[in-house]
């Protein structure tokens, strides 16, 4: 299809005289200057390439026939792409804005030529050779301030050695930058009025030297209207006066709307306290959006009116589910109550109510052939750190939650009956820069109760003496987990990553030791007649992007995990054992088809039980790039596996061994389509196998050099990004 697309006419809508763009490209005569950084200002860059190659959109426009009038013609240049030809202003404005953009990077004598290579059908490629020259310092910087009132005060709150200083380079960003600090300095102080256009530069350079003399200007007010210029008045808050919108009292106690409120009576006007005030109210459940308006009260006095728009305090929202478990249907449906602010407070209370059936088949020996799960939860959610020993301020600076939550699920199988109470006190926070995010699981407990077993399941799977897994057994016991956990999240530009850990049964296994328990049977201290387990988690993950262009990036993924079973158990709860496959892991694989190490389920079959571990590494690499309209496209290589920390003989080769490991490292390929919709994205994978530790012959081992579609390839659907 490409062949025949990149084969026809691409130049055929283009005329006379004019040129197709082909390539664009930007070199400096300065080695020592990274020419791409000034890429961005390039106003002509030529058609969208596909994964920075194939000019698609372009081909599939030049598909189009010259007739306006037919369906197909008009179908083809709507999804495709016109050709991008050759502007000479454009071109002219582009040599501006570089030499503009090196200037202001100190570069004064800055210049900027074109070189133009034209080939056959039309096609011209363009190179914006920069010459920056050298650059330019400053020599001496001066103040001309005319308000004797703000150089006091400017001398106290941005010291001159903090200042910009005679030596630095003469860079109009930073100069901009410079204004900018100032401009803050002073409107953190209780200058209302004060903006950086009050602020200006006179620079004279120095014959024959790559110097400029500075002198910084601070102007006095001018008031609008009034010819003579004033000092710049100096503001305090008078009074803080809250409103609501809605004209009834704001549903909110005193307290809680003082706690979130930065600006105080008595104290100097702050732009960054107004900024903080504005985000604390906004963050809160209970408030639709916050306004917030000065009046002066006289001469240095500001009156306060934050007005409040309350949100609806209770909603009810409805979700159905179908459900498809290899052919089984079903169906789920789950009802929550929502109120925003319970206690007048912000506090956000839920209860979730959810019913499931599955129509279960194929399963011979069990009377009940139909799967039913009913399930409830609560929360409730407080705007702050509920915490005693947390200092006032730590409290109000962190944008913070407390997580409290109970929930009960039943679940009748043909196979079992399992009920699951779990209880939780979470908190969460971020700073100020809005760039890390922290969690803490205070504490989280588990109980898992399993009141019945079908006799034919015992006999067939957990007690039969052939089929016996300690794995299986373990997971189908009475359990109690009681863990404690933290997590931090950061996130900025093109670089995120998060980190977790979590340990449990250390408190309960400290009790049973003191109070000098008995082991049962199996070795296990058990509290209420309830082993509990014990282990430690660690988890780590990064992504970083490089971006290209706006359409095309490279995005690197690393994760790794790691859980061991110690003390009390031997094995990991199922739910914290990690499994690799499926859409966010090694995508030649399917969900929980990989692994542990070289294992193989039984007949090349998934083997749910088996098929998971103790530690977890994926290595992922995907170019991303924008097609047409909301679709984009992908190609990614992705690698890793997964492996136990103990040898369980039901896992052979499934250990991990530090000499080995890096021997069963699976590997996949593949491409991705993607339809962003901006609020969420629907995602369609394909992976192929390249390399698979899980073999028998050479064929197996190595998929990328023997394919078999049906041996080797899965689809992957999902929403979201995989990383």
């Amino acid at each position: 299809m490409t062949s025949v697309m990149t084969g026809c006419s691409i130049t055929k809508f283009i005329p006379e005289n004019e040129f197709l763009i082909n390539k664009v490209m930007i070199e400096s005569t300065d080695k020592s200057i990274n020419a791409s950084e000034y890429e961005p200002y390039i106003k002509q860059k030529g058609n969208t390439k596909w994964f920075s190659a194939l000019r698609i959109p372009l081909a599939t426009y030049s598909l189009a026939g010259k007739d306006s009038t037919k369906w197909i013609n008009k179908t083809l240049k709507n999804i495709g792409e016109k050709p991008v030809t050759l502007d000479s202003t454009l071109t002219e404005s582009t040599c501006n804005d570089l030499r503009s953009a090196m200037q202001n990077n100190g570069f004064l004598n800055a210049n900027v030529e074109t070189r133009t290579k034209i080939h056959k059908k039309n096609k011209i490629d363009i190179t914006y050779i920069l010459t920056p020259g050298k650059k330019f310092h400053i020599n001496n910087i001066t103040y001309d301030i005319q308000d004797d009132n703000i150089e006091k005060k400017l001398d106290v709150i941005y010291p001159k050695e903090k200042r910009i200083k005679a030596g630095a380079v003469f860079s109009i960003n930073s100069l901009e930058q410079e204004r900018r600090i100032i401009t803050s300095a002073l409107t953190n102080n209780g200058y209302y009025h004060f903006h950086k256009n009050f602020i200006s530069y006179t620079a004279d350079s120095i014959p024959g030297k790559e110097l400029v003399d500075l002198i910084l200007h601070i102007a006095k007010y001018e008031k609008p209207g009034v010819k003579t210029d004033t000092l710049h008045t100096c503001y305090k808050i008078n009074n803080i006066i809250y409103s609501s919108t809605e004209g009834d009292r704001i549903p909110l106690r005193a307290n809680v709307l003082k706690e979130n409120t930065w600006l105080e009576e008595g104290k100097p006007f702050s732009t960054e306290m107004l900024k903080r005030t504005y985000n604390s109210l906004g963050k809160l459940q209970a408030v639709k959006y916050t306004n917030i308006q000065f009046k002066e009260a006289g001469e240095g006095l500001l009156d306060c009116n934050i007005r409040v728009s309350p949100s609806t305090p209770n909603s009810i929202s409805f979700q159905p589910e179908g459900t498809n478990t290899a052919g089984d249907l079903g169906a789920a449906v789950s009802l929550t109550y929502e109120n925003r602010n319970l206690f007048r407070g912000s506090e956000v209370f839920s209860v979730k109510l959810r019913g499931a059936y599955e129509a279960i088949t194929g399963l011979e020996g069990y009377q009940n052939q139909n799967y039913i799960e009913y399930g409830i939860e609560s929360k409730i959610l407080f705007p702050s750190f509920m915490c005693p020993f947390l200092s006032y301020d730590f409290k109000r600076r962190s944008y913070s939650t407390t997580e409290i939550g109970v929930s009960y699920n039943l679940q009748n199988r043909p196979e079992f009956h399992r009920r699951v109470f779990s209880g939780s006190v979470r908190y969460r926070w971020t700073d100020s820069s809005q760039k890390h995010q922290y969690k803490v699981d205070i504490i989280d407990l588990n109980y898992v109760y399993m009141p019945w077993i079908s006799s034919t399941f015992k006999d067939n799977y957990l007690d039969n003496v052939d089929n016996k897994n300690v794995i299986l057994k373990y997971n189908y016991e009475d359990l109690f987990i009681m863990k404690i956990g933290f997590g931090m999240t950061y996130s900025h530009k093109n670089n995120a990553f998060k980190i977790n850990c979590e340990t449990a049964g250390n408190i309960l296994n400290g009790i049973s030791h003191i109070t000098k328990m008995q082991k049962d049977a199996n070795k296990h201290y058990k509290i209420f007649n309830i082993a509990y387990a014990q282990y430690a988690k660690f988890d780590f993950d990064y992504t970083h992007k490089f971006s290209f262009d706006q359409n095309n990036q490279l995005v690197m993924h690393a994760a790794l995990g790691v859980a061991y079973p110690y003390g009390n158990s031997t094995v990991l709860p199922f739910e914290k054992r990690y499994f690799s496959g499926g859409a966010n892991s090694v995508r030649g694989w399917s969900v929980r088809g990989l692994g542990p190490g070289s294992f193989k389920g039984k007949d090349g079959a998934i083997d749910f039980i088996n098929q998971t571990g103790d530690m977890k590494l994926d290595l992922n690499m995907e170019f991303r790039t924008a097609l047409f309209w909301k679709l984009h496209g992908a190609a990614f290589i992705d690698a890793g596996n997964i492996w136990t920390l103990r040898e369980y003989k039901e896992q052979p080769g499934g250990q991990f061994h530090l000499d080995s490991f890096y021997r069963q490292i699976a590997v996949a390929y593949g491409l991705g389509i993607r339809l962003n919709f901006s609020y969420f994205i629907l995602r369609f994978d394909m992976g192929m196998k390249a390399i698979n530790p899980a073999y028998e012959s050479k064929n197996d081992h190595y998929p990328l050099f023997h394919p078999n579609m049906n041996r080797d390839f899965a689809f992957h659907f999902a929403v979201g990004m995989p990383f």
